[in-house]
């Protein structure tokens, strides 16, 4: 397995000393959430992006991607009804792109829950509408900057919107491009109606990216969750991407939660058969 983790579990961390203490714990990726660097995107110079870049490659990481790419913005939803508004979205997407490769990832993860609701008066169907009509603008910018966009289905919990991977894998073929692909995490997977590693072996085909986390929203191993079976899944489908750490409970502490989560994967990567 490859492991990686999110930048945002070190809130207020600096970059050099995430990406040392990252590497030291034993990970070889980083996936960064475009708001822990700016406000926006594209207020990040070329040259603060070249600095980002240098300091993770120094400890010996790679850049895998981004994630949360439309968190803690205004303005932008994929699914609005509003021609402009889908238009600057789609337009914000594609600096996302080109940052992505700036640094030197090929992954852009969208999740962003607040930003692809459902609208208040139209149907899921016409909201499926509207986020593929958003899409289909930044296909161009993945061509050409060889960045994947991984669709994120999330638990009915967190979003109203592209729930399953069922409904995830429909934009996805919708949108009918390669670099257009599934991203599967174990929180939002965990409230399928099959269990984990059936998601996964089913739509193993289409997954680009993994996120390790447990049902709970904390780390892999912090909770009920048991990761054998999943990994089983993962090495069974000859799955070739990252496993990356994303939770959403910081307790205790970011280096706990960053040595605890590789100490439990390693721990069941080796009991996979």
């Amino acid at each position: 397995m490859r492991y990686a983790i999110c930048n945002e579990t070190f809130e207020g961390w600096e970059h050099a000393r995430v990406c040392d203490f990252v590497a030291e714990t034993g990970y070889t990726g980083l996936e960064l959430a475009p708001f822990t660097l700016a406000p926006l995107i594209t207020d990040v110079s070329a040259e603060r992006r070249n600095e980002i870049r240098k300091q993770a490659e120094s400890a010996g990481l790679s850049i895998i991607g981004l994630h949360w790419l439309l968190a803690k913005t205004q303005g932008y939803m994929i699914t609005s009804p509003d021609f402009e508004t889908r238009k600057r979205t789609g337009e914000y997407l594609v600096q996302l792109i080109r940052a992505c490769r700036d640094f030197g990832g090929d992954i852009l993860v969208l999740g962003s829950p607040m930003q692809r609701k459902i609208p208040e008066g139209y149907s899921r169907d016409q909201a499926e509408d509207f986020a593929v009509a958003t899409l289909a603008q930044v296909i161009p910018e993945l061509e050409k900057s060889q960045v994947y966009l991984c669709l994120e289905p999330l638990a009915p919990t967190e979003a109203d919107f592209m729930q399953t991977a069922a409904e995830g894998l429909k934009i996805r073929d919708r949108l009918e491009h390669p670099r257009v692909q599934l991203h599967l995490d174990v929180k939002a997977m965990s409230s399928e109606i099959q269990p984990v590693p059936g998601v996964v072996r089913q739509f193993h085909t289409w997954m680009k990216h993994f996120h390790a986390n447990d049902a709970n929203k904390r780390g892999p191993g912090f909770g009920e969750v048991d990761f054998v079976p999943i990994f089983q899944a993962l090495k069974d489908t000859q799955y070739p991407g990252w496993v990356s750490v994303e939770v959403f409970d910081y307790t205790p502490d970011p280096e706990t939660i960053a040595r605890e989560s590789i100490r439990y994967m390693r721990e069941c990567e080796a009991r996979v058969v």
